[in-house]
């Protein structure tokens, strides 16, 4: 499933002539394009999708929307580790963590 998330900008910087920003979802911290929103600023809510901030939105109901989220279980499904939860549904480990591990650990 993909949604449209409401976050709050966390900072705002131009990398490689593209306007970036972290924002927080409740917690967690993702890196988001704000080019379609050029004119955002740092403390403002906006909806990001795939990535890309899409538009504005005010506070109250971005907390309602993220507690609501929060409430479903929707964040951690939304941004986990695709890998680890394929793995977990399929009843194996996680591909991820087993090339992590340290050879000489196993032995």
């Amino acid at each position: 499933m993909c949604l449209a998330v409401p976050g709050k900008v966390l900072s705002l910087e131009e990398r490689d002539g593209t306007l970036m920003s972290v924002v927080d979802f409740g917690g967690l911290h993702k890196d988001v394009c704000l080019q379609y929103i050029p004119d955002a600023a740092i403390g403002d809510y906006v909806v990001v999708h795939v990535g890309f901030a899409i538009q504005r939105l005010d506070e109250e109901s971005a907390l309602r929307t993220l507690a609501e989220f929060e409430h479903l279980g929707v964040l951690n499904e939304e941004f986990a580790d695709g890998f680890a939860v394929a793995a977990a549904q399929a009843g194996v480990e996680n591909p991820d963590t087993a090339r992590q591990r340290d050879p000489e650990e196993e032995s």
